[in-house]
């Protein structure tokens, strides 16, 4: 009987043989480590530095405080009862000046069909455009006083002829520092008291050197208007007169001039229809430039 132990088998213990044919259960070695089955160390965990701690913790706070400022801005300056189209009219308009070109703002030639007297055609030229400014140098100062609870941003200014050049008219547009209550009362006062018919409240002319409106200063003013915008911070106003340079003693508000049974020297020559049909013209494009720009996507 062969009593080697079997390959693998373990010893005995002390003092015992090996069993001839005993069941030896078989030692499996160890595998061998793997790349895959190798732990990585784990780095030890710092305590926390208690500055750090109170460095994250107003972090926290001020981020927390930014958040709650601004959304608590957002209500305050919100108003559910204001018109959000209104708003941005007045956002926009009030830049007008500076970011609609003098082209667009004053066409070059604007054609009156159905203006003149009658219903008669008209064309203008411009001639001249006055550099933009304040309101002081080119307004009398008692207008000047009176559209002052809307402030004076800047106002542009530009003068147009007929087509004979017998007559002429400067157009100006003021853009305001009022918000839509103060245009609006504005208006509301104008129309109420019927400023816009006081020949102490005529707007100035832009009498343009080397131009038939040369001579057209504050004595050549023969019919205006002026024109107080509730949709946007804007006024418009106008004022014609003859291209002679001859004086006016009997000015007359655009409403008088254009009548029917007008007989004064500037109805009978049309110069209330030619303040008229110039102001509406650029009334028109300008609230035409300014829903085009309130409307055009961000």
């Amino acid at each position: 009987m062969d009593l080697t132990p079997r390959p693998g088998t373990p010893p005995p213990p002390p003092g015992q043989a090996y069993a001839p044919h005993a069941y030896q259960p078989p030692y499996h070695y160890p595998h061998p480590e793997t790349p895959a089955e190798t732990t990585t160390r784990l780095r030890p965990i710092r305590t926390r530095h208690p500055a750090r701690t109170a460095t994250a913790a107003a972090c926290v706070v001020l981020g927390l405080g930014l958040i709650g400022g601004a959304a608590t801005g957002a209500w305050l300056t919100s108003d559910s009862s204001a018109d959000p189209a209104a708003h941005s009219a007045y956002t926009v308009g009030r830049s007008a000046w500076h970011s609609v070109p003098v082209d667009t703002l004053f066409p070059r030639t604007l054609n009156g069909n159905g203006a003149g007297p009658g219903g008669a055609d008209r064309v203008w030229t411009r001639i001249a455009v006055a550099p933009d400014s304040g309101c002081r140098a080119a307004l009398d100062p008692l207008l000047a006083r009176t559209l002052g609870p809307v402030g004076c941003a800047r106002m542009l200014r530009a003068t147009y002829t007929d087509a004979t050049s017998s007559s002429v008219t400067t157009v100006g547009v003021i853009f305001t520092e009022g918000d839509t209550e103060a245009m609006r009362a504005l208006s509301t006062r104008f129309t109420d008291q019927h400023l816009d018919r006081r020949t102490d409240l005529m707007p100035r002319t832009y009498p343009a050197k080397g131009t038939v409106a040369a001579g057209f200063g504050d004595r050549q003013r023969a019919s205006w208007s002026v024109h107080i915008l509730t949709e946007a911070p804007v006024i418009v106003f106008a004022v014609s007169g003859f291209a002679d340079g001859r004086t006016v003693t009997d000015p007359q508000p655009v409403s008088k001039a254009t009548a029917v049974n007008a007989t004064t020297a500037a109805a009978q020559a049309g110069l209330g229809h030619e303040a008229k049909g110039i102001s509406d013209r650029i009334e028109r494009g300008l609230r035409r430039t300014i829903t085009d720009l309130t409307e055009k996507p961000e």
